[in-house]
């Protein structure tokens, strides 16, 4: 195997465990990403494949490809090598795997798409490749050419290897615009130049250049750029050309003519790009540049065949997939009328009028506009599969949260537009009207003033009203100097400050009165208002200074001016939590911290290796701060002591903008000049804080000062004369006693003392409360308050409590259609089709028509609905048919319905509803991937609204309502679990436990959170839940205790496995590997209620003379002479494993007690024989227990595993290589019926034998008790694609994508997913060290 590569050292020693080192597991999780729009500059910035398509930013490539289950297209990775804009991108035609782009920087790049990588690059491109292509006679050579040429041919591997000019393709007079070449005629190469000609090469034929420029252009020197070209592909000759202005021409290439001219409905309307569309030859699509209309053209006819407003903004590019994305439902073989030609008159079948004869194609269109957006859209159906609207196009340079709402975020970008975000559903819900040059700062107004504050580059600053969608009020004291930052006081609503290159730091009021003007000698680059002391407020200087003004006096001298840095000074900000103490980047690339009070630099935070842009405070976490540089990085600092605590990569270009909402402490919204906003979860870096919430510690423990409200509380104090009282009795609080070195995290902010003042106030169950209440706050988002809502209506809390977005999320069964019916009254508007007129009725159609009415007058109305059927008029066979007979009736609607759907149409819904079939439009509706639709239906029949015909038969009476509402209820618990899937396979595990809240389905709900690995928030939820989620919440509390021991907190395990009931075995686990001093163990003893260590000894001794073994096996692991238990369990195990019948069930609790055995025991050399044989068992096992668990990513590396440790190490075992090998070749062959790896790897069927092998492999492994916990673990942020440097598993060989887990040498990676399942089935690390892995 290919990870065997990347550890196989590891395998060949037996003294492992010196010189290596735990890896901390990242303390910043990514949860969600707002990708980029597609860039307006360039025009060949987006390209298809098969299955894929992608799309140019102006840094980095984003490529969706086609999840084949949901029918729906992801975002599969994201390309980024470039420093420069992206000028071009081209799909290889050979090899769907490869494609090229080109940028600014005179670089090219091709790609490896499958494995997410560059695999050749050229440097020097010799000028900005405007265009290229992958030349159709070569698979390995790739041309393209500066806007002046010539053109360039790079071929990238072989003899030949290197780059060439065309011979011919050089010394225009006109600039390229973009060329094409020929898919199928050798070498022909078109190419279209600004002026509106073309210039056409072919080998042994003579050049023309600079040829058919439009007729109205000719002898004048007027330009109207080629927008578009593109070859017929069903000819040699031809050639679909645009011109911006002029529109479109067919012209032949041979003959130098225009064959047709195509006429546009308004003189308005300008083409920007077209596109052939390959599954209808003859017809092309083309994008206005004006507006979003889609016009769809077949050559024979020079007027659009059809239009569609797509958007309101215009069209920037456009292509068609090859291969439409195909559809799991299926109902009969397709139809073979195809009747299609290229440049000639389509052939209209019988049935259809003229225009239908060019009805829509079943193409999709990968759609790019000009605001960035990009979309799919599906022209035979109408219909978008996949839109992304709105995408910044540009370098964001600032984000922030608004104030009263946290899911509300607002972002400011180069491309000169604000945009406001919900952050749950990742869209953009309001946008700024545009047209302001560079925007480089935002604030929010205070509270729900609904106002943003905008800095422009060159148009002064402006407040926007984003209800009224309009500028309110614009600022114009810098004149034309940029303006870097804006900044809104939040304790004094009326007051502005703005801070620009002019040297300036103006504070101004709303209504645009200047306050003051604070001079500084150079440029201003960051201002931040102090959020203790309304009327502070600090500046950044280009001086290297940083200055702290009052503006509650006349002065404009600064109060302080604190040097140090060794270049410019940008952002600074103030701590909300320390009163006097601020921070500020610098281009020097280190971050200082300043203590007011103190007129001094308290501390210099070191590490980045370029400048510092963003910063930004915890606001519960007193001395956490974050900062973003343009080293591409995100670094998490300590500041009490400098430390770093974790850097993050992800991003591919330059961080600007950081920023947190209050009421989500420990949620970070991150911006780039990579174009993308991504969000991130810190509760990782509170990891005890929170297990102290889940095991109900005392608020000391969850709750600190800071130094602002402790001085508050002795300024009381001291005020009524108690000090010298209180200090007598040792009760004064400490100043800042949070923020000492090497004191526990504590929460200090206001949202968390908020809860616990809340909490006092109440009575009852307050531990419910306060579970619900931090984990809102503590939780990102993406779920966690639709979880708690569907929560509260499963424990009867009334339906008039649940706010007001309840019914936008996943709502519970009993809501569902009550919301859906209330949603439909409102709706008024009733969209009507569009019908086509015909042009006269073929022959054939006329005597069909005419039997018809002969069969109708003789009273053979079956004959008359079938005559009706084959002329395609449904409506009129169906509305007869009764007369027949119900039966008759319902066939013809069954008949008509499986037509339709396999058609892909929405009109297919009405004939299932009125024939009852729900179980075929639920599935038809799933098969496309509206599994929120299915679930509708679903409900719906299970409540009753869906009336089934019972069509009694001779033999019996049709079957009870009973029956058909089981059948229901099976069918919304399918539409239930299948939405649940695709919830958790896009890495969003909490929206897919709420799916099965929806149905009151507690035990999978909590399943999935746990398979997620939201261990805290499966406590808290289960703790609410009570009895029913009992046997998941007592699982998530073991697993948690797991993770406390590398933290390490023993005492917080040992709470929380009290907090299980029969948790004797649980306890001696953890005092059996807890590696602390005598004292430590003994105290930890006393707390699980276990034996004290020497009484252990005498125990395992009378149960070893006794013969019970797992007794002995406790009790020796709880002693001080634990290895003692090694020989005794792996003999058992190794005497049952010899034998024919044994079970997993038999061996496992006994390997499994035997693992915890403490690592600086299981390491020594007296143990190596033993240590080696319980890692190859436990390597064999946690194989069964994988297959068992269908952990199907890890099964072959388990069993690689295991066999490579038999081959390497010197041990005296029951297992074969030959045996293992046998056993996974016959759960790949038996495994592939139920889960085929793909829709078109060839299947082969197991042999006899396999078949027998993997008979009694089932038989030993039993069931899972815990049945709802089997499938893979899918953590948040699993499916989102990183910028960063790219990290190969080393148990497959591949590309991670989404969180990964560092192994113990430090280098050696995993996935997260897969880290989380190897430690459920085998708590020891692939690199066979004898280290416990801990993932959780």
């Amino acid at each position: 195997m290919a990870w065997m590569t990347y550890i196989s050292h590891w395998f060949e020693q037996d003294d492992w465990y010196e010189g290596l080192q735990r890896v901390n597991m990242s303390q910043v999780r990514q949860v969600g990403l707002l990708a980029a729009g597609c860039q307006p500059w360039n025009r060949d910035v987006c390209a298809a494949s098969g299955d894929r398509f992608a799309y140019c930013a102006t840094l980095a490539i984003y490529v969706y490809q086609l999840d084949h289950h949901y029918n729906e297209f992801k975002l599969h990775a994201i390309m980024s090598e470039h420093k420069k804009t992206i000028t071009a991108l081209s799909w290889c035609p050979h090899n769907p795997d490869l494609f090229a782009s080109g940028s600014a920087d005179n670089l090219v790049i091709i790609w490896n798409v499958a494995e997410q990588k560059v695999i050749a690059k050229l440097d020097n491109a010799k000028g900005t490749p405007a265009s290229l292509s992958w030349c159709w006679n070569a698979g390995d050579a790739l041309a393209f050419a500066s806007h002046r040429g010539p053109l360039f041919i790079w071929t990238i591997s072989g003899p030949d290897s290197g780059v060439t000019v065309h011979k011919d393709a050089h010394s225009f007079l006109s600039d390229i615009c973009m060329f094409r070449w020929h898919t199928q005629k050798k070498g022909k190469v078109a190419f279209g130049h600004i002026d509106g000609s073309l210039s056409i090469f072919q080998p042994g034929n003579k050049s023309q250049k600079h040829v058919l420029r439009p007729d109205s252009l000719e002898g004048t020197d007027e330009e109207d750029p080629v927008s578009a070209l593109e070859w017929d592909p069903l000819s040699t000759d031809y050639l679909l050309v645009a011109n911006l202005h002029h529109g479109i021409r067919l012209v032949d290439s041979e003959s130098l003519c225009c064959i047709t001219t195509f006429s546009f409905p308004s003189a308005a309307a300008s083409v920007q790009c077209l596109a052939w569309v390959p599954s209808a030859p003859g017809m092309f699509i083309t994008g206005d540049s004006q507006v979003g209309v889609l016009r769809i053209w077949n050559v024979s006819r020079t007027t659009p065949v059809d239009n569609f407003k797509l958007k309101k903004t215009g069209f920037h590019c456009l292509h068609v997939l090859n291969s439409p994305p195909r559809k799991k439902f299926s109902n009969q073989s397709p139809t073979k009328n195809h009747y299609t030609s290229s440049t000639s008159e389509a052939v209209p079948p019988p049935t259809l009028t003229q225009n239908q004869a060019f009805s829509l194609p079943p193409g999709h269109a990968v759609c790019c506009f000009l605001d960035g957006g990009v979309g799919l859209y599906d022209m035979g159906a109408k219909k978008w599969d996949f839109l992304r609207d709105l995408g910044h196009v540009e370098t964001i340079f600032d984000c922030k949260f608004k104030p009263d709402n946290p899911n509300l975020l607002a972002t400011a970008s180069f491309d000169g537009t604000i945009k406001v975000w919900d952050i749950n559903t990742l869209t953009a819900v309001y946008t700024s009207p545009g047209n302001e040059g560079v925007i480089y700062s935002l604030s929010w107004a205070p509270g729900d003033l609904n106002c943003i504050a905008g800095a422009t580059s060159r148009n002064g600053a402006f407040i926007w009203d984003i209800k009224k969608g309009k500028m309110v009020q614009r600022f114009n004291e810098h004149g034309k100097n940029g303006i870097f930052c804006i900044a809104w006081s939040h304790k004094d609503s009326k007051r502005i400050a703005t801070c620009s290159g002019d040297g300036y730091c103006i504070i101004r009021t709303i209504d645009g009165k200047i306050l003051h003007k604070y001079r500084h000698p150079a440029a201003v680059f960051g201002c931040d208002w102090s959020q203790n002391n309304k009327d502070m407020i600090a500046t950044g200087c280009e001086d290297k200074n940083v200055r702290v003004y009052y503006v509650a006096t006349s002065s404009d001298q600064p109060l302080k001016v604190f040097s140090g840095h060794t270049e410019k000074v940008f952002h600074v900000r103030w701590s909300p939590l320390r009163e006097g103490t601020l921070c500020s980047g610098s281009d020097d690339g280190s971050v200082r911290i300043w203590d007011y009070t103190q007129d001094a630099c308290i501390n210099i935070l070191s590490g980045h290796t370029a400048p510092v842009r963003g910063l930004m405070w915890n606001t519960e976490i007193p001395y956490l701060l974050i900062s973003g540089s343009w080293d591409y990085t995100i670094k998490v600092w300590d500041t009490r002591e400098g430390i770093c605590l974790d850097t993050v990569c992800d991003h591919g270009a330059d961080v600007y903008g950081l920023t947190c909402h209050p009421r989500r402490p420990f949620t970070m919204a991150s911006c780039s000049r990579d174009s993308t906003v991504r969000l991130w979860s810190l509760t990782p870096l509170i990891t005890p804080l929170q297990i102290n919430i889940l095991a109900d510690r005392s608020w000391e423990e969850i709750i600190g000062n800071t130094g602002v409200e402790t001085l508050h509380v002795l300024d009381l104090l001291s005020k009524y004369g108690l000090i010298s009282a209180l200090s007598l009795l040792g009760c004064v609080p400490s100043p800042d006693s949070a923020i000492e070195p090497g004191a526990p995290r504590l929460l200090c902010g206001k949202v968390s003392r908020d809860i616990r003042q809340e909490i006092e106030k109440l009575s009852g169950n307050l531990r419910v409360k306060r579970l619900r209440w931090f984990s809102e706050c503590l939780s990102p988002p993406g779920g966690s308050d639709n979880l708690w809502n569907l929560v509260a209506v499963i424990k009867g809390q009334d339906d008039s409590l649940l706010p007001q977005n309840y019914c936008k999320g996943i709502m519970h069964l009993k809501h569902l259609i009550k919301f859906r019916t209330s949603e439909a009254q409102e709706l008024t508007t009733v969209k009507m089709s569009k019908f086509g007129g015909g042009i006269g009725v073929p022959t054939k159609e006329e005597r069909l028509k005419e039997a018809a009415q002969i069969h109708l007058r003789l009273g053979q109305v079956q004959r008359y609905c079938e005559l009706m059927v084959e002329l395609g008029e449904w409506d009129k066979a169906l509305s007869v048919a009764p007369s027949v007979s119900v039966k008759y009736w319902k066939k013809l609607m069954q008949r008509r319905a499986d037509q339709l759907i396999q058609e892909d149409k929405d009109d297919v819904i009405p004939y299932c509803i009125a024939i009852g079939d729900v179980k075929k439009l639920v599935h038809f509706f799933m098969s496309r991937g509206q599994l929120k639709e299915a679930l509708l239906v679903a409900q719906a029949a299970c409540e009753g609204n869906m009336q089934t015909f019972h069509v009694s038969t001779p033999k019996g009476p049709s079957f009870s309502d009973d029956i058909y509402k089981e059948d229901f209820n099976e069918l919304l618990q399918e539409a239930c679990r299948e939405l649940a899937e695709w919830y958790f396979q896009d890495g969003r595990a909490v929206l897919a436990a709420c799916c099965h809240l929806a149905v009151d389905n507690i035990e999978l709900a909590m399943a999935y959170l746990i398979r997620g690995n939201e261990l805290e928030l499966a406590v808290c939820v289960g703790t609410v839940l009570g009895e029913p989620a009992a046997p998941a919440t007592h699982c998530a509390l073991e697993l948690l205790a797991r993770k406390c021991m590398m933290t390490p907190a023993w005492d917080l395990a040992a709470d929380l496995l009290l907090m299980t009931p029969d948790s004797e075995l649980q306890l001696v686990k953890l005092c059996a590997f807890c590696p602390g001093c005598t004292e430590e163990i003994s105290d930890l003893h006393q707390k699980c209620k276990l034996p004290t260590v020497e009484e252990c000894m005498q125990l395992a001794e009378t149960a070893h003379a006794d013969g019970k073994i797992f007794e002995t096996i406790k009790y020796y692991l709880l002693s001080q002479e634990p290895e003692k238990a090694l020989p005794i369990g792996i003999d058992f195990i190794k005497e049952h494993i010899s034998s024919s019948d044994w079970t997993l069930d038999t061996i496992y609790p006994v390997l499994d007690l035997l693992s915890y055995i403490r690592t600086e025991k299981l390491v020594l050399h007296t143990c190596t024989e033993a240590r080696n044989e319980l890692l190859i068992l436990c390597g064999y096992v946690g194989a069964l227990l994988a297959i068992r668990r269908q952990y199907h990513s890890i099964v072959p590396a388990l069993y690689e595993y295991t066999s490579q440790l038999l081959k390497r190490r010197k041990v005296s075992v029951p297992l074969k290589i030959e045996h293992l090998s046998e056993e996974l070749d016959a759960w790949r062959a038996c495994t592939q019926i139920v889960n085929p790896s793909s829709e078109d790897s060839p299947y082969t069927p197991p042999s006899d034998s396999q078949r027998l092998v993997y008979a009694a492999l089932l038989k030993r492994l039993k069931e899972e008790p815990l049945r709802g916990i089997v499938g893979p673990d899918y953590v948040t942020g699993s499916n989102l694609p990183s910028h960063s440097d790219i990290h190969i598993s080393c148990l497959t060989g591949l590309k991670i994508q989404g969180p990964v887990f560092f192994l113990e040498d430090g280098k050696s990676t995993i996935s997260l997913n897969d880290a989380l399942m190897w430690a459920k089935v085998n708590p020891f690390s692939p690199l066979g060290t004898g280290i416990r892995l801990n993932p959780f």
